[in-house]
């Protein structure tokens, strides 16, 4: 209804225009139509005459009453209005709402979407935690958005790829291979002392023993070969940063190219099954998994730095190559090539966001922890330089989510594997509940997880409530079958006149705001707002339940209304679903 209106403004601006009451040199300003606060002042409010006024010359309810007075006759409008100092209001006609049945009965689960294909393709790479460990809650919150802003940006006619970098070429993936070399001479009664800066959880031996069924002895060295002339860990009166790199050096030297990678691989597959496996558990799915040493073995950081080259934004500096990332409003610049030859964690960055246009998606985004703040600026810069339109990439950061239980804070701590598992919280609230939470504020907000109301079956409990209203429209119709009654889908939409009850009205708005909520949400990369309509929908369902009988005697009227159910259950489904949330038929 929003374009629906809106065209009627255009069209009445290019009467005016042509009639020579506006100038045909003034320009459309961007204005809105919105939803009005109050039913009042209508269904929808444009403040179009306040922004053309000034340019006009004209006062704004005067220009207002020439809108008005031209605008063209729709079915879908009732009634046009002007308030205050000059808002448009618009009344839909009776016909319009009632006429939403019918569109969610014939379109069913495509009530709301968009034709697909429709709209640019977008790259969307979230979660991306490095593959050292088990997911823990902190990754859910980023799985959870951006599965959802994936799945909402499919449903307005963008054609999406849902994308994890690995992160399997880096310091943190060598650091785990040590722990797990470790761990391993432990299972075979050799004592090595665990390196401060080292993985603790429990995986890392879970990780080492599958490691050993593998490869029995042929990894194993002796202690004194291991730890000889290592400099000192932080526990020794040393530096656990130097002492790690030093214990990584040794165990590269110890067992050679293939032993060492052995070792890597089996932490590396080990970890990301278990993401694969946790993440398919909640629901989350991407259709790519991108490997960062591919982007060497695939020549996209070469191609990359050689474009910064050919397009002047690279010089030299003691041995180093350097990118001019403040030619583009970074903070610094930013190393490229090390003066040993070795190209940095930026360059990868360069090269991973070159792959995605070369690989032919239009734009990009990435969904990244409150910890990145950083690389906003940075790969903007990097966009420019590489020749690349900036506006196409887009970075939405999400913050933190914090654990209570009983009231408590949960400590998490990944390194020393004191963390609570992703896959433990799945099986703590279930995975309905964990999805709904994680979205129900805003990205950019911190989150404090309530895992005793998560668990909670009462109408506090936001995602328990929603799906009561789903489960009740299954209900009211096995009581339905209870009694020998029937019902007809056409029978319900010719009676659909007879929904006359303000509660009924109310149901009706909110199953017809369904579309815009979705344009609004993807437009916003904001799921809290169609968590917040959900609530708000199911608000409607349970206020006619409760002040309308539904299986009444009435034929006609009892068709009315549990057309309005079905329709009602059928758009809860649709959002939830968006959500990675279920529909349960009964509670």
């Amino acid at each position: 209804m929003k374009d629906h209106i809106r065209e009627l403004v255009a069209q009445s601006l290019l009467d005016l225009r042509r009639h020579g009451r506006l100038s045909p040199d003034l320009a459309t300003p961007d204005f809105v139509i919105e939803r009005t606060k109050s039913r009042e002042h209508g269904d929808y409010a444009s403040n179009i005459a306040l922004l053309l006024a000034k340019p006009a010359g004209m006062k704004p309810r005067e220009l207002a009453e020439l809108l008005v007075n031209t605008l063209p006759s729709s079915q879908h409008v009732e009634k046009v209005s002007i308030a205050g100092p000059g808002f448009i209001n618009f009344t839909l006609a009776r016909g319009c709402r009632l006429g939403t049945i019918r569109r969610v009965f014939e379109l069913g689960k495509d009530y709301g979407r968009q034709p697909a294909g429709s709209r640019e393709s977008v790259t969307v790479e979230f979660v991306s935690a490095n593959p050292n460990g088990p997911l823990h809650v902190g990754h859910g919150r980023g799985a959870a958005y951006g599965a959802s802003v994936a799945a909402l940006l499919d449903a307005v006619g963008h054609k999406v790829q849902r994308e994890y970098y690995v992160n399997d070429a880096g310091r943190q993936m060598d650091i785990l291979a040590v722990s797990v070399w470790l761990r391993y001479h432990e299972l075979g009664g050799i004592n090595v002392r665990f390196p401060d800066n080292g993985y603790k959880g429990e995986y890392v031996v879970d990780i080492a023993r599958g490691l050993r069924a593998k490869a029995g002895d042929a990894l194993r060295r002796s202690a004194i070969e291991i730890t000889d002339g290592l400099p000192a860990d932080e526990g020794q009166g040393g530096d656990k940063e130097t002492h790690v790199d030093a214990l990584i050096a040794r165990a590269k030297q110890l067992l050679g190219d293939a032993g060492y990678r052995s070792v890597f691989e089996a932490g590396l597959n080990w970890c990301l099954g278990d993401i694969r496996d946790d993440l398919a558990g909640f629901g989350v799915l991407h259709d790519n998994f991108f490997s960062e040493r591919s982007l060497a073995t695939d020549g996209y950081v070469k191609r990359a730095i050689d474009t910064l080259r050919a397009n002047g934004h690279l010089f030299e500096d003691q041995g180093a190559t350097w990118f001019r990332a403040t030619a583009f409003g970074d903070d610094k610049d930013r190393v490229v090539v090390r003066e040993n030859g070795v190209t940095t964690y930026f360059a990868s960055d360069l090269g991973y966001l070159l792959s995605k246009f070369e690989r032919g998606f239009e734009r990009s985004l990435y969904i990244f922890g409150a910890d990145h703040h950083g690389y906003i600026a940075r790969l903007k810069a990097a966009a420019q330089g590489l020749g690349l339109d900036p506006k196409r990439i887009e970075i939405q950061l999400v913050q933190f989510a914090i654990l209570f239980r009983g009231g408590e804070r949960v400590q998490m701590s990944t390194r020393a594997g004191s963390f609570v598992t992703l896959r433990e919280l799945r099986e703590e609230v279930g995975t309905d509940a964990a999805r709904f939470f994680y979205v129900m504020r805003g990205n950019d907000q911190h989150l404090d997880f309530d895992l005793d109301l998560a668990k909670s079956r009462s109408n506090e409990n936001p995602v328990y409530y929603i799906q009561y209203a789903h489960a009740r429209v299954a209900s009211v119709f096995r009581q339905l079958a209870e009694k020998g009654m029937g019902y007809n889908r056409s029978a319900a939409e010719a009676a659909r006149q007879r929904l006359l009850q303000p509660q009924e009205d109310e149901l009706l708005d909110e199953l017809m705001r369904y579309p815009e909520v979705l344009e609004t949400a993807a437009e916003n990369r904001a799921p809290q707002v169609l968590a917040n309509y959900l609530r708000e929908l199911a608000a409607a369902f349970h206020g006619f339940y409760n002040a309308q009988p539904i299986l009444v005697p009435d034929e006609e009227l009892r068709n009315a209304r549990l057309g309005l159910c079905k329709a009602t259950q059928q758009v809860l489904a649709n959002g939830l679903a968006l959500l990675g949330v279920s529909a349960p038929e009964s509670m």
